[in-house]
């Protein structure tokens, strides 16, 4: 995804709510807002969203009427599943991908009574992006601002996204002040629609750069995985009393878990997750409800990110894991009818993920995986071996997928197999997926060293 949307970006050359930032920063004052929304008659079909502020609590407003956020990050794939599944809104990190055009993915979620907020792709540093060159940053400028124009007047919009994380391994902070030129242009252009840019991680540094360099956003957000659970602490120690969102969230994230002692992550298995992702948004979210204006779990759909399981809610074949459970039940108030198995155990050469397994090359190991299905639906199991990971990339950005060895598993199809061990000395990961036969899938891996 980096290179293509690098290419994208050098092919083209060419509210009410604008002064909160600056009032967040100060230790006595909180945002200012309007106290009721405003009904502005606009000459396009764009349906008016703004932060209303009230007693310290702030709220979306999207026509007039209160707006729930219940979002997930979706990267321009098929929306029936998710609004089967009671979710109302997505965010993206471009205006195009897979094929599709955001103006297709507008279209479609406005049928299907979704909104979207639309990333604009403001180049992060990292990506050879240099913001200390007026050229390259007017360009950007207006490559967005045409997009912008594109987009502002569709009724499915609900906030524009500038840039996403471009913090993450930043050294010229001047990349706000160009995110806050953005904003002016919107807001002069667009009177409809917030805007935002989305910080890596609760980043201090990061948050008083976006609060003194870009006061013309209207909310800033932040995007977290195990540090959710400081999010309550961050913003008052920061004595932040803005609004904001929480626009990445989810699994544990592969830099913050334990480690096997050759460096591979060990991966949560799916059910460990689906527990992970409702206390995060039981006992974390909701905690900081009122300046919380709007979530999305990361990420409904799949990718590679160390593992093909790590972040996804879905699996590559496009099967459902737990979480997509925990997320109907966190935005329909009840269960889905039938549900995921739940992963109870695995173990290979009798040990588990965390347990350090070295073996031989050429052995011959067995694993076995146990799980329950509370709707007794008949299980069925398959196994596979992949390399480990030798991706450094960071900040989600595009890592290939890795081919499965499936000549070392004679058995892929039951509870507990044989393995037997690559010749090439290395670091490998076993998978195993539990299936209902409903298109739900239980998941675990273990990651393990073959030596000499």
């Amino acid at each position: 995804m980096k290179r293509q949307l690098l290419q994208q970006f050098r092919n083209l050359t060419s509210l009410a709510l604008c002064g909160w930032l600056v009032m967040a920063c100060s230790e006595s004052q909180s945002p200012q807002a309007p106290t009721v929304p405003e009904t502005t008659e606009v000459s396009s079909s764009a349906i008016k969203v703004e932060i209303v502020a009230k007693d310290g609590k702030f709220q979306l407003y999207r026509g007039g009427e209160p707006y729930e956020v219940k979002g997930a990050g979706l990267n321009f794939e098929d929306l029936t599943e998710f609004k089967a599944h009671g979710g109302n809104s997505i965010r993206t990190w471009s205006t195009s991908a897979n094929g599709m055009t955001a103006q297709q993915l507008l279209d479609e979620a406005h049928e299907l009574g979704i909104t979207v907020s639309l990333g604009l792709m403001v180049m992060p540093e990292r990506w050879e992006f240099d913001y200390s060159d007026p050229i390259q940053v007017q360009e950007q400028f207006q490559k967005i601002k045409a997009d912008v124009l594109k987009y502002k007047d569709h009724p499915a919009l609900l906030s524009w996204f500038l840039g996403n994380e471009l913090n993450h391994h930043a050294t010229n902070w001047k990349v706000y002040d160009a995110v806050n030129e953005l904003a002016k242009m919107i807001h002069e252009i667009d009177g409809n629609h917030p805007t935002t840019t989305t910080l890596a991680g609760l980043d201090k540094e990061a948050h008083r750069a976006v609060l003194e360099r870009a006061p013309a956003l209207d909310f800033i957000s932040y995007q977290v995985y195990g540090e959710l659970h400081a999010i309550e602490d961050f913003i008052a120690e920061m004595n932040f009393k803005g609004p904001f969102m929480v626009t990445e969230w989810g699994a544990v994230g592969y830099w913050e878990m334990g480690q096997t002692e050759w460096g591979a992550p060990i991966e949560m298995h799916s059910t460990a997750k689906a527990l992970n992702y409702l206390k995060g948004y039981e006992e974390k979210l909701l905690a900081v409800k009122d300046q919380l204006v709007g979530n999305y779990v990361f990420l409904w759909g799949q990718k590679q990110e160390r593992t093909p399981t790590w972040f996804g809610l879905f699996t590559e074949k496009g099967e459902k894991t737990e979480a997509v459970d925990v997320m109907h039940y966190i935005w329909n108030g009840s269960w889905p009818e039938n549900r995921t198995p739940k992963l109870i155990s695995m173990f290979l050469d009798s040990k588990a993920a965390d347990e350090n397994v070295r073996l031989l090359k050429g052995q011959t190991v067995s694993a076995t995986v146990d799980a329950k299905d509370s709707d007794g639906d008949e299980l069925t199991y398959y196994w596979e071996i992949k390399p480990e990971s030798d991706s450094t990339n960071s900040g989600g950005d595009f890592e290939e997928d890795i081919a499965s060895l499936d000549a070392l598993i004679p058995d892929h199809y039951a509870q507990t197999i044989s393995v037997r061990t690559p010749a090439k000395p290395g670091a490998y990961r076993l998978y195993v997926y539990v299936g209902d036969g409903k298109e739900h899938v239980a998941h675990a891996n273990i990651p393990f060293l073959v030596e000499d």
